[in-house]
């Protein structure tokens, strides 16, 4: 459980995400193409975003197999990050049956940090107390202008039928020319007196974050980055102003030269708020203000 001395603030966050000729989130129902709203916007679901993030920790279902993001951040925390305390619950291919058979045990909550943190969906089909709703959420992540979708036909020089010399997979290659997404997130510490997330598992997150994109690319997502990670610790547990007057002082607009409402080609059509940009009210009402973004040498892990 969070404990006094490790005392959890509301926090609100904000990540603004540049996409350049990449899919940053296929959808399953339209044949994994760019997520994408009526209106034309772009959209990341937050799953999306906690699939990567928890890759980062745990890349299989052996706790023992993790990678250089891993091995790099732990060496910064004091105390040291416990291997047996940062599993990952919903690793891929995990056997529910199994993870069943855990949920009542005292320990569930010590042994994975994603639970603790972000809450999980297998407990929809239990009967257990444990660990229903996250400490951490995030949501969608939306692009400021409509995306312009490409399509492209897939080539294979060897043939997978019989008499053909090549293959081809028409309009299978599937990518956003440019966006500018905004996904906002808050730490909620009333999740954390069931889900037993410390500021060490927050410490963790927040460390992961800058990480997420550039150690976990793809064939249709080769150039994703998170160019600004706003994180806003209020003053209290309970919060001290609102995350929607936070978020919206935070987030980029487009320039009043550039349409709105057309797709945009780079990141120079964007006016983009620095830290010191945050009006002097807000700041006044919360604890700090940083850019996530600026602390990836791993040093902000205590």
């Amino acid at each position: 459980m969070a404990t006094d001395n490790e005392k959890l603030n509301r926090a609100t966050g904000l990540l603004v995400i540049e996409v350049r000729d990449s899919n940053p989130n296929g959808d399953p129902d339209r044949e994994s193409d760019p997520r994408q709203r009526p209106d034309g916007r772009g959209e990341i679901s937050p799953v999306s975003f906690k699939r990567k993030v928890r890759d980062l920790v745990q890349s299989d279902l052996k706790a023992t197999n993790r990678g250089p993001v891993w091995e790099e951040i732990a060496k910064t925390f004091t105390p040291p990050l416990k291997e047996d305390q940062n599993c990952i619950l919903e690793s891929r291919g995990r056997d529910r049956d199994a993870i069943k058979k855990e949920l009542n045990d005292h320990k569930f909550a010590e042994k994975y940090w994603d639970a603790r943190l972000f809450g999980n969906t297998f407990l929809e089909e239990a009967a257990s107390t444990f660990i229903k709703s996250g400490v951490v959420q995030f949501g969608m992540g939306v692009s400021i202008s409509p995306i312009l979708v490409k399509r492209y036909t897939n080539t294979n020089k060897s043939g997978v039928q019989e008499g053909k010399d090549r293959g081809m997979a028409p309009l299978a290659y599937r990518i956003v020319e440019h966006g500018v997404y905004c996904m906002p997130f808050c730490v909620n510490p009333t999740a954390a007196v069931k889900s037993g997330c410390t500021k060490q598992d927050i410490n963790l997150l927040l460390n992961l974050i800058p990480y997420a994109y550039p150690h976990n690319p793809s064939y249709v997502r080769p150039f994703v980055e998170i160019r600004h990670a706003w994180y806003m610790e209020h003053k209290s547990p309970l919060g001290s102003c609102s995350d929607f007057a936070l978020i919206d002082s935070m987030k980029p607009k487009r320039k009043p030269e550039c349409d709105s409402e057309k797709p945009s080609k780079a990141w120079d059509e964007y006016n983009v708020p620095k830290k010191e940009d945050l009006p002097a009210d807000l700041k006044a009402r919360i604890l700090s203000i940083r850019d996530l973004m600026e602390e990836t040498d791993g040093t902000s892990g205590t």
